[in-house]
């Protein structure tokens, strides 16, 4: 257990230090790159950085624990257009600790996701796009219910590698509806010591014995939505449903944020996931998390 606290200190600092450094060096190479052309190009990077605490006497007695959380959110987009051309990156890290009186420390939110999509406008409205996207975690996670506390997830285990060819309908800027009747996906599991995830042994749909399940024959639905509701309120939503055909039992997926400026630098976010994916349990999984914090951004739109 010390081991997994240092390696997720580490493992914290180290992506801290990684994302200040390179806001520095964007920074510093913003003035030299405006003078460039960037035509066509839309660029932004946001690097934000929550802090929540709290203390109680020991005579509190409304009750409470002292504890102390800190979070970091990195997200990064490139965007490309011109005619009918378009490609779309972004890059979504997340990583959270909190350390409480008498548990000691546990991680509040950790995700790694990553996009891209390329597409060609075929019709006012439509585009045939090729896109690809990963998704794992920085650390390992437990069952904190059992008293030996047993890994049911960690780097690389999910990891969930998934390609897509179809049509994109975009028929307002801010909404987007992609339907892929090919959609194969790779579900990665590197590490065999976390618990299964079904009665059969298996490991978020991977085999026994496995790293791999390959999914070739799939389907795959998604929308999205990136909203501005008010001069300083955003929405921006992601829904998924993901099916193979040999199975067809399908995984729903929902990301949610609305986040709030409060000015430059503050921001306030409320963020939300639903999960149903009877790979890893038969129940619905829900996560929510509400952040107060700093949020530093480069943006360089296109010209």
């Amino acid at each position: 257990m010390q081991t997994n606290r240092f390696f997720s200190r580490v493992l914290f600092a180290t992506c801290l230090y990684s994302l200040m450094m390179w806001v520095n060096i964007l920074h510093a190479q913003s003035d030299a790159a405006a003078a460039q052309d960037t035509t066509y190009w839309d660029q932004k990077m946001s690097l934000g950085i929550n802090f929540n605490q709290g203390s109680f006497s020991s005579n509190w007695k409304a009750g409470g624990t002292n504890s102390i959380a800190i979070g970091t959110v990195f997200t990064a987009k490139a965007n490309y257009k011109k005619a009918k051309w378009s490609w779309a990156n972004d890059a979504e890290l997340l990583y959270g600790l909190v350390w409480t009186e008498g548990i000691g420390q546990r991680k509040n939110a950790d995700r790694i996701f990553l996009n891209s999509v390329a597409g060609y406008q075929v019709a006012n409205h439509w585009y045939v796009f090729l896109s690809g996207n990963f998704l794992s975690q920085f650390a390992p996670g437990f069952d904190y219910a059992k008293t030996d506390q047993p890994r049911i997830s960690n780097f690389f285990a999910p990891a969930f590698l998934t390609f897509a060819v179809g049509f994109d309908y975009k028929p307002k800027p801010w909404f987007s509806l992609k339907m892929s009747p090919f959609s194969p996906r790779l579900t990665i599991v590197t590490d065999n010591g976390i618990l299964p995830t079904s009665p059969d042994g298996r490991r978020y749909g991977v085999e026994t014995g496995k790293t791999v399940r390959s999914e070739i024959a799939a389907a795959q639905i998604q929308a999205d939505i990136n909203a501005k509701l008010a001069e300083n309120i955003s929405l921006k939503a992601r829904y998924l449903l993901f099916a193979n055909y040999q199975q067809f039992d399908p995984d729903h997926r929902l990301d949610a944020l609305l986040e709030m400026a409060v000015n430059k630098y503050i921001k306030v976010n409320f963020g939300a996931t639903i999960l149903y994916d009877t790979d890893q349990d038969t129940a619905i999984q829900w996560n929510q998390i509400l952040n107060v914090g700093f949020l530093y951004t480069i943006a360089r739109p296109a010209k």
